[in-house]
């Protein structure tokens, strides 16, 4: 075979390739229960319909591709350049996607993302100001539920005796890092590309000492006004207990 032919074969078959890889490495990320680290588990299974019908149609384009031949002009130089420039670049994207281990959004993301400016809104009917919900009712609140109340009252006197017990990760406070955290998780919509950090202020003297960003804590206790003289938040989370917890399965809110 000519060194030509070579490349026309090549140019023939590395679209087929590139989106082979792709198809493959989201079927083994579904497979590995990896996907739902990228996308919100509602749009997983149509994710691995629409995979597997790829797949499918990928299979029917190489039969069909394989039967017949074509007399194409030799590759150019430039042709050649891309092609192993994309399919470089396509390899090692798809090993690091099944070698380096997919990680969760991070506190970097959530800085850069102003984890103490979110807007995102809790669909739960519970997050009212309402005097009818039950007290009891807020020690199941999660980080959004939380963090959507704080935006609705900074009165101290409404928080008295509602107990907090909330599961997210350390972000540390710009204006106060030593002495107040933002207890973080991401909220995602549709993948981890539109993921927006909502959090709830914890203030919690030298916390660094005990355990650092990025950290998955568990923090039971109440809040009250912002002991912290340097921090803009009204409102703090002031912890009776934070112990270190392993990553959730479902680290995502939605």
């Amino acid at each position: 075979m000519s060194r030509d032919r070579l490349w026309l074969g090549i140019l023939r078959w590395r679209g087929v390739a590139l989106v082979g890889v792709a198809i493959v490495v989201t079927i083994w990320l579904g497979a590995t229960n990896q996907l739902i680290l990228y996308i919100n588990p509602q749009y997983i299974v149509f994710t691995l319909v629409m995979a597997l019908i790829a797949l499918t149609l990928l299979v029917a384009s190489f039969i069909v591709r394989a039967a017949h031949t074509h007399d194409d002009d030799p590759p150019t130089r430039t042709q050649k350049v891309t092609t192993v420039l994309g399919g470089a670049v396509t390899l090692l994207l798809a090993i690091a996607m099944v070698i380096v281990p997919p990680a969760t959004l991070s506190s970097a993301t959530a800085i850069q993302r102003d984890v103490s400016a979110s807007t995102v809104v809790s669909a739960s009917q519970a997050v009212s100001t309402s005097a009818s919900v039950a007290s009891s009712t807020y020690a199941t609140f999660t980080v959004l539920d939380w963090s959507t109340l704080l935006r609705q009252t900074s009165s101290p006197g409404f928080y008295a005796s509602k107990p907090a017990n909330v599961i997210g990760f350390v972000t540390p406070d710009a204006d106060d890092p030593a002495n107040l955290f933002y207890l973080t998780r991401f909220v995602i919509t549709c993948c981890a590309v539109d993921a927006q950090p909502v959090a709830v202020p914890v203030y919690l003297p030298n916390w660094n000492t005990r355990f650092a960003a990025d950290a998955w804590v568990d923090a039971k206790g109440g809040f009250v006004s912002n002991p912290s003289t340097k921090s803009s938040a009204q409102i703090a989370l002031v912890p009776s207990t934070v112990t270190v917890v392993a990553k959730p399965t479902q680290p995502y809110l939605f």
